[in-house]
């Protein structure tokens, strides 16, 4: 059944296979993080996608796969983030490897030990499988020596696969190795003056100088190996993946270009780079990029405040290859074809069920979800009623629904995030307006046909009567709702008058008309 998928994860896993198959050992995968900063959606999504192709080529081959998630805590501090504390002496630390730098929070051996934690517990709070390592441990250890020697040995040839397409000004000096400066401890203000294959050293010379921070001016031959040197940015890749073995790995679209070069230079050190797959960036409401860095764009953390997890994970599930726009406003939405598509599946055939978003959020194991409760509805009552009492709210709920009490976990989880985003989205939008002076008449009728509904019968033809009462005087349907809802929920737009009408009930609809009347 698994061969016959046909969805991105199943399509990866089937082109990893193809590509590098068969597999004796444990199969590799990684992500990468740099500890510079808290982890972010960015590195959620792709612990995500990397994770669900992982499981499909288990299912697919039977093969016992491992993900590496990789933290370059070698990579130096460039500048001081404004969202930590002790910045002074970050800022005296500047240069140095994010590994040698001190707490800034004083509870971890270092900046970097600091990030790893939060990373470790960011993963392990939504469960990933995953195998933690530190670049500056895999350094120390000699986990990278062999392929450091070769980097060595073979330094002109791999210096001309980078330089090409460096500015003219950086070619000169540049080289594969970043020195770690045994004197000051930096390693953004040092260069490579000559290397020593026969020795496994190099010359360190720490005397150069990147915004207000100098070298030193120390110089040393020191050994590659030892964790005394790391390798620059655009080597980095080919190194873990050459000594690592992995055989698979993502990377943003930003990062194509890298990538290319990084294969190169793993072919160079005589391995065979990874399959993957290259995702598009992640957009706020404007259409611009997220940055972390100053703080643009939804957390994962701050969209759990409005909906589930899972429905982040359904939604980072589509197509990676398209650019996906991230803000609150698309939230209810969201979870709504979330709740749908768990419907569906039940429905659907299982060899057509595995190609569905929710089965890889759930490897296959989909919870049950019959309620017609979406957030859209909760989002409805809730704005209608002004977020009362939450058992006032269930109680609506049910009578609306009746297997809405079979899911108590889920209507509660649903309630509390939407009266969370009324608080928060709603509320401060709300712009009550009373009808035009022309549409009062209408607006009586309404309430006088209301009123004399049964309110024990069923609702099937209540959707009719506003249009019925449009019609007579000879208001533009469309005009005519779009007052009901600014009289009545203080916005332009709403549901339906008949699910309206159902949800919050005939008595409580004739109430918020009268208050306008």
């Amino acid at each position: 059944m698994f061969d016959k998928a046909k969805s991105w994860p199943f399509s990866e896993a089937q082109s990893l296979l193809k590509s590098h198959g068969p597999f004796n050992e444990t199969v590799l995968f990684e992500t990468g993080f740099g500890p510079s900063g808290l982890p972010h959606i960015g590195t959620f999504a792709e612990v995500a996608r990397t994770t669900w192709v992982r499981k499909a080529f288990e299912k697919l081959t039977g093969q016992k796969t491992e993900l590496v998630a990789f933290s370059d805590d070698m990579d130096g501090l460039r500048k001081v983030p404004l969202n930590l504390p002790n910045r002074e002496m970050l800022a005296e630390n500047l240069g140095k490897p994010l590994s040698s730098i001190p707490d800034p929070y004083g509870c971890c051996s270092s900046f970097s030990a600091h990030m790893n934690n939060k990373l470790c517990e960011f993963l392990d709070a939504f469960k990933f499988e995953y195998r933690f390592q530190s670049s500056s441990a895999a350094y120390k250890a000699g986990h990278f020596d062999e392929n450091l020697l070769k980097i060595l040995t073979n330094h002109e040839e791999i210096r001309q696969v980078i330089v090409p397409t460096l500015r003219e000004e950086n070619r000169g000096e540049w080289s594969p190795f970043m020195p770690v400066c045994p004197n000051c401890g930096k390693v953004y203000t040092t260069r490579v003056a000559e290397v020593y294959p026969d020795r496994g050293t190099l010359k360190s010379v720490c005397d150069r100088t990147f915004g207000e921070v100098s070298g030193c001016g120390h110089e040393a031959e020191i050994p590659v190996t030892g964790g005394n040197v790391k390798v620059g940015w655009k080597i980095d890749w080919a190194l873990r993946w050459a000594s690592y073995g992995i055989a698979y790995e993502m990377y943003g679209k930003d990062l194509i270009e890298s990538a290319k070069l990084s294969e190169k230079v793993c072919r160079k050190l005589g391995s065979k780079p990874p399959a993957g797959l290259f995702y598009e960036m992640f957009l706020d409401e404007n259409g611009e990029k997220i940055s972390k860095s100053v703080g643009k764009g939804l957390t994962v953390d701050s969209w759990m405040e409005y909906a589930p997890v899972e429905s982040l994970l359904y939604y980072i599930w589509q197509n990676p290859k398209k650019a996906k726009r991230l803000f609150f406003g698309m939230i209810p939405k969201v979870v709504d074809d979330y709740l749908t598509e768990i419907q569906k599946f039940h429905s659907t055939a299982p060899e057509q069920g595995i190609d569905m978003a929710v089965w890889h959020l759930f490897q296959g194991d989909v919870p049950k979800y019959e309620s017609s409760i979406t957030f859209s509805v909760v989002n409805n009552l809730v704005s209608a009623v002004g977020g009362d009492d939450r058992n006032v709210l269930k109680e609506y709920l049910l009578k609306y629904d009746e297997k809405s009490a079979d899911y108590p976990e889920v209507i509660d989880s649903m309630l509390d995030r939407s009266l969370a985003f009324y608080r928060d989205f709603i509320v401060p939008t709300k712009k009550f307006e009373n009808p035009p002076e022309h549409m009062m008449d209408a607006f009586r009728d309404l309430h006088s046909a209301l009123k004399a509904l049964d309110p024990s019968a069923p609702l099937d033809n209540v959707h009719s009567i506003p249009f019925d009462i449009a019609k007579k005087y000879e208001i533009d349907p469309p005009e005519f709702f779009k007052a009901f809802y600014q009289a009545v929920l203080g916005q332009d737009r709403g549901p339906r008058f008949g699910a309206f009408t159902k949800l919050i009930g005939i008595e409580k609809l004739s109430q918020l008309i009268e208050k306008i009347m």
